[in-house]
């Protein structure tokens, strides 16, 4: 019970502290003090897939005909994509909708708003499992009438070996802090306590987004750019003190 008042206190302390600052807590009566201590570790990667948005939006005067002609527009687009080797697994329908176009420049007279046109909007998520053909892809999709292309991001497939390199350089980076601080104090590391994490991905700083960018159909393949991907730990430990 004394050695969970000890933590409990500790990570109070800790929630407030600033994350790179080492704290020794004063020992309760028969207890060693405890040094709490923030590691970092990161490592970077090249992307090996993508997913892009990409659609059809389509305005029409009346909602069937422009229903119709997103759906001939869609079909295309599918079978491009099919064509230039995406898998049917990785072609995911993300969006739809119909919905009317108003005319408000009669409001002032109390008028009723008037319906002018219908917009449908049909949307998919594709994942490229090839990064050489990504520029291509889009090339081809906007040459099938897809006029709408609101995302690429990039992503790796599997992230489990790079995830736990970086929990080993966190691991290694709360250590050597540990000594630094324990040797200043000529103080000594004794056993763990505890040991918390934060994983995760950092996105980069400017992510490949391209908002309804509108692309030439007869332009060459569209220069993409993956750069890397940084994943991050960051783990807090406990150790005791020996006096």
């Amino acid at each position: 019970m004394r050695l969970f008042l000890v933590i409990s206190t500790f990570l109070m302390a800790l929630i407030s502290a600033s994350p790179l600052l080492a704290q020794a807590i004063p020992p309760v009566a028969g207890e060693n003090g405890v040094i709490s201590i923030t590691g970092i570790g990161k490592i970077t990667a090249k992307p090996d897939m993508a997913y892009i948005t990409s659609g059809v939006i389509s305005i029409e005067k009346n909602a069937q005909e422009a229903l119709a002609q997103n759906s001939n527009a869609m079909a295309s687009l599918i079978k491009v994509l099919k064509n230039a080797g995406i898998e049917e697994r990785d072609i995911q329908t993300s969006n739809f909708s119909i919905s009317p176009q108003y005319d408000y420049n009669n409001s002032s007279n109390n008028q009723p708003p008037k319906i002018t046109n219908y917009r449908v909007s049909n949307s998919l998520t594709i994942i490229v499992r090839d990064l050489n053909i990504l520029g291509h892809i889009i090339d081809k999709a906007v040459s099938v009438g897809s006029n709408s292309i609101n995302s690429v991001r990039f992503a790796i497939d599997d992230t489990s070996a790079l995830l736990n390199e970086a929990r080993k350089k966190a691991m290694q980076d709360a250590f050597e802090k540990a000594i630094l601080y324990t040797e200043a104090a000529n103080v000594t590391l004794g056993k763990i306590r505890y040991i918390s994490e934060n994983s995760g991905f950092m996105p980069p700083p400017f992510p490949a987004e391209m908002t309804r960018m509108a692309m030439s159909a007869d332009a060459s393949a569209v220069p993409m750019q993956s750069g890397e991907l940084t994943f991050s730990s960051t783990i807090s430990v406990v150790w005791e003190l020996e006096q």
